[in-house]
């Protein structure tokens, strides 16, 4: 069998924040059969994800081997089994014929649902939300995302701890339920929900010194230029960070490739710099846990100036994945943010009558490719207009004198004419709104010290 199946609990294990650790469903090597669950209060799936096809890309992401998919459409979930019982044989007989060792369901399931179908078909079951957990436990590369990942695993377990005593039922007490039950089974069942009630304590403590610690570096940047990548998985954000500021950004073809936020200097026309960041990914129906986990991560997309909602624009599912990200986006506080939608993957799509109109779905949208640099520069302007104001024609009166002023003219501003007159510097120039009060105002007091020194 494919390593990290479950294995039970040894009777003299007490620690369930270690034993969780051991008993981690995760999926690395083993057969898996995908399960879709339409129902009556699902939208009309035009337009929509493929679901299976992006359960199957999470499988594959976390090291399973995909060998058999089953949809099934009812009006409502069983209650039970999520699918009905006719379904559960059907699923039991395919896990056989593919020799699979894991069923993977797209859909989230209640413990006893997990414990029924694991009873009925002899097989590991996991759900869309355990996968995902699992996914993020491999990727942790930081102290910050290992500390996020611990707290969603044990808050997601802690429901589900009672599975991992059940070899405990058969000890002192020997009955089937109730008072018959509770024997050092159900002691010791008490014990490792206050353990791991103790460690999620102590992993938010930790989790809100360092959101602490990160929201005052935002905040500390005063003034700065900010801009926050966001986007559904895969989208193509690390590719973009890279391309835009140089940097060299772990990129992979995989979900979840970026679960650490990273932050890199931008440069912008007019001698203008902002702080790019990246952010994790985010997917359809998130584990809430997750989302509460990682809020210190996303404090870069809360507290950015603009942010750039990057989007796969070679996919069939454009808006429903703006849509899954609004809602994320929505549930971290940054539904009214400024955002300026950036359609990539152009290079991937040979249709500029498609290309249109996603654009027009979205006024101000800017097309681009960070694979081939297609519209980065548009992007610049783009993103420069949002941030600092539109372009503005002023004359500015420099004293000859004043170096500095005369550089910062040449740094930030085009310039459209310049001319002597009566011992100052005449310069007519162009440049954004923000950048021509400013300079403005360092005119002022420059004019002003050269008349009290005459």
């Amino acid at each position: 069998m494919g390593g990290g199946y479950g294995r039970a609990p040894r009777e003299a294990q007490t620690n369930p924040v270690r034993e969780l650790k051991e008993t981690r469903r995760s999926v690395v090597r083993e057969r898996a059969v995908l399960v879709e669950v339409i129902t009556a209060s699902d939208d009309d799936p035009s337009g929509h994800r493929d679901r299976l096809e992006e359960l199957g890309r999470l499988a594959d992401t976390a090291g399973a081997e995909v060998v058999a998919t089953m949809t099934q459409r009812r009006a409502g979930i069983h209650p039970s089994t999520y699918v009905g019982s006719g379904k559960v044989e059907e699923l039991k007989a395919l896990v056989e014929a593919h020799r699979a060792h894991v069923i993977i369901f797209d859909s989230n399931l209640s413990p006893a649902q997990v414990r029924n179908l694991e009873k009925a078909t002899g097989t590991k079951t996991i759900d869309r939300s355990e996968l995902i957990l699992d996914i993020f436990a491999t990727r942790a590369r930081t102290l910050e995302a290992k500390l996020q990942v611990e707290l969603a695993q044990l808050e997601y377990a802690l429901p589900r701890l009672k599975r991992l005593w059940t070899h405990l039922s058969r000890m002192e007490g020997g009955g089937s339920g109730g008072i018959a039950t509770r024997g050092p089974g159900e002691t010791q069942l008490e014990s490792d929900r206050r353990i791991a009630r103790d460690r999620i304590v102590e992993l938010k403590k930790k989790l809100r010194t360092i959101d602490a610690r990160r929201e005052r570096e935002v905040l500390a940047r005063g003034d700065r230029l900010t801009v926050g990548l966001v986007g559904y998985t895969n989208a193509g954000k690390s590719s973009l960070l890279n391309a835009l500021t140089g940097s060299d950004a772990y990129v992979e073809d995989k979900l979840f490739a970026t679960l650490d936020t990273r932050t890199r200097s931008w440069p912008l026309p007019y001698g203008l710099t902002a702080l790019l960041s990246d952010t994790v990914g985010f997917i359809r129906d998130l584990p809430h846990h997750l989302v509460a986990s990682f809020k210190a991560t996303l404090q870069e997309a809360v507290h950015a100036n603009l942010l750039l909602h990057v989007v796969d624009a070679s996919t069939e599912h454009v808006r429903a994945d703006l849509e899954a990200v609004e809602a994320v986006l929505e549930e971290i506080g940054c539904k009214d943010k400024p955002q300026l939608v950036v359609l990539n993957k152009a290079d991937l799509l040979d249709d500029p009558v498609r290309l249109d109109i996603l654009s027009r779905a979205r006024p101000g949208a800017v097309i681009i490719s960070a694979k081939t640099g297609q519209g980065l520069e548009e992007l610049r302007a783009a993103v420069t207009g949002r941030l600092v104001g539109p372009l503005k024609e002023m004359v500015i009166r420099a004293p000859a004198a004043d170096g500095r002023l005369q550089a910062w003219i040449q740094q930030h501003a085009t310039i459209l004419d310049r001319r002597m007159d009566d011992g100052e510097i005449v310069h007519t120039v162009r440049l954004p709104e923000r950048l021509a009060a400013e300079i403005s105002h360092v005119a002022r007091t420059a004019a002003r010290a050269a008349g009290s020194h005459t």
